[in-house]
């Protein structure tokens, strides 16, 4: 049975593995639908803004200062939980969108382009 102790947030933060940068990719799952929202980068001290805010922040590598979510354009995320990966380099936040998640207008960043593959591996 897995531990399901609650961690402090400190805790939670030093069991993250940040990449050289001091960046950790996270996905935004809608909560609800399971809908695969967006993928954004935090670094420590979004996550944390995070866990104490209920608002998803991340960390714009190309202004390079944090953004929460939906300050400018209304499109809140609120947090329902954060998870991290099997190996403590990647993040899960399950949210409650509010409005599209994608900076183009759509409901979720991946909603261009899908290639299907078959079962033979390949891309059709």
């Amino acid at each position: 049975m897995a531990d399901m102790t609650v961690p402090s947030i400190d805790d939670f933060l030093a069991e993250l593995d940040f990449d050289d940068a001091g960046l950790i990719p996270a996905i935004a799952q809608q909560w609800d639908t399971g809908q695969v929202l967006m993928m954004a980068w935090m670094n420590s001290d979004s996550v944390r803004m995070t866990l104490e805010s209920g608002r998803a922040t991340y960390w714009s590598r190309s202004r390079g200062e944090l953004w929460r979510k939906g300050d400018t354009s209304g499109h809140v995320q609120s947090v329902r939980s954060v998870s991290r990966d099997c190996d403590s380099d990647a993040l899960l936040l399950q949210v409650d969108q509010i409005g599209p998640a994608c900076h183009t207008g759509r409901r979720s960043c991946f909603d261009t382009q899908t290639v299907q593959v078959d079962l033979q591996g390949e891309a059709q």
